[in-house]
């Protein structure tokens, strides 16, 4: 018996005017059974039910958390609950029975320039770009920096709090590292921290941490991103096969968890001739220089009222009377110290540097002192706080003041009267009082 799927494409195939034994060998059925449904007397069978029937609520839970869960998400999730079958048989089973649904908002038109597949050497190239994540769980918006081997398609990607060119040297140092080192050439958009807007030409940071590396920054033509589309497609898996699942409730975490994803998993796709992880190892990339480039990283803070500055997720300490004010963090790429600086320019105060996520908490002993001074003066009295509704009219002192102000007689006028006063006003009403004989 043939599926309704066989005796479809039979049908069709004679329609286009094939004989039966074309259709026979073409779909490797016996030519007498092509005839019989061709004749309409064949039996149809039934599809077995699916092997995602056990799986179909959890997967419509997740469709309709999100509906562009990336199948390779699902799958990895399905596996670990017992799923047992191929990820193409999951894709498959999902389209079939419809499970994923139509997200409206997005039907819109897609590109249909025309590309070509660039081929690139290995240890040739690599790729820049940003994913700007403006919806956090930690309520804050971040900046992933990602740099993408273009041979392998191996890449390594870093959080930031925001896309300066110190977080760019940092990030991109550190991305750096986790490959083994750097390729010839570097290949970016046109992002202003590399291309000064409207011109075309680097900048003058861009330019000297070339230099610092020893390579070449190769700028992408104005509305082609197809042209690094190895890191683009690098933003797309990331955002799809990470990012929208990834349990993480602050940035140090998110850090730690693309680095955990980033090797068990985007290193783990298969290519011909191994896995990305193994390609990319094996690419001869340039060794680095003893020490990063020396950018400056600077962030603008508030100070909490115990007197600690947030910073790459630890709390430096600095003298409480900056308690409730602004202050800039500066650290410079690669040093293990930094600066907070106040509003006036004035350094408050040095510190280690911290590794990033630790967690930690630096707060001298001056600055404990200092603080633990200002929190038991604050109990010194015993009184309430002030009401903010009594009346209280301008005293006798400030009236003066004001006078002398608007140039009036500010001599004081006594409203005092003697006894005596009292006694000679009382006989004089007595006088009156008394009618004359």
């Amino acid at each position: 018996m043939l599926t309704q799927e066989d005796d479809v494409e039979i049908h069709a195939l004679a329609n286009r005017g094939w004989n039966k034994s074309v259709i026979a060998r073409h779909t490797g059925r016996d030519r007498k059974t092509v005839r019989k449904y061709l004749a309409g007397g064949g039996e149809r069978r039934e599809r077995a039910p699916s092997c995602l029937e056990p799986f179909r609520e959890y997967l419509q839970a997740r469709f309709a958390d999100d509906p562009h869960v990336d199948a390779t998400v699902l799958h990895r999730e399905l596996v670990a609950a017992g799923f047992d079958r191929s990820y193409p048989t999951l894709v498959r089973e999902i389209r079939r029975l419809e499970l994923r649904p139509v997200c409206v908002d997005c039907q819109h038109r897609r590109g249909d320039d025309v590309t070509v597949e660039l081929d690139h050497r290995a240890g040739e190239e690599i790729q820049w770009d940003w994913l700007e994540l403006h919806q956090t769980p930690w309520e804050a918006p971040a900046f992933v920096l990602i740099g993408a081997l273009s041979c392998s398609g191996r890449f390594r990607a870093v959080f930031c709090e925001q896309m300066t060119f110190g977080h760019l040297a940092d990030a991109g140092h550190r991305i750096l590292v986790g490959l083994g080192g750097t390729p010839r050439v570097w290949r970016t958009d046109r992002m202003a921290t590399v291309v000064i807007p409207g011109t075309g030409r680097l900048t003058a940071e861009m330019a000297n941490i070339a230099k610092h590396y020893g390579v070449e920054i190769a700028v992408c033509p104005p509305r082609r991103a197809q042209r690094k589309g190895v890191v683009e497609a690098a933003v797309k898996y990331t955002t799809k096969s990470w990012w929208r699942t990834a349990p993480v409730a602050s940035m140090a975490e998110a850090q730690l968890s693309l680095d955990q994803w980033s090797v068990e998993v985007a290193d783990g796709r298969r290519r011909p001739g191994g896995t990305v992880g193994s390609l990319g190892a094996a690419e001869p990339l340039r060794g680095l220089p003893p020490m990063a480039y020396p950018a400056i990283v600077t962030v603008e803070r508030k100070v909490s009222r115990s007197a600690l500055v947030a910073f790459e997720g630890n709390h430096y300490s600095v003298p409480p009377f900056l308690a409730g004010r602004s202050v800039t963090v500066r650290a410079t790429v690669g040093s293990h110290t930094l600066q907070i600086v106040s509003r006036t320019g004035e350094i408050a105060c040095e510190h280690r540097r911290l590794p990033a996520g630790a967690g930690q908490r630096i707060r001298t002993a001056e600055h404990a002192q200092l603080l633990e001074q200002a929190v038991l003066a604050a109990f010194t009295t015993n009184g309430h706080a002030c009401r903010r509704k009594v009346n209280r009219p301008p005293g006798q002192d400030a009236l003066v003041a004001l006078a002398r102000l608007k140039g009036l007689n500010t001599e004081p006028v006594s409203n005092v009267r003697s006894l005596a006063d009292y006694e000679h006003h009382a006989e004089a009403a007595t006088r009156q009082a008394v009618p004359s004989r």
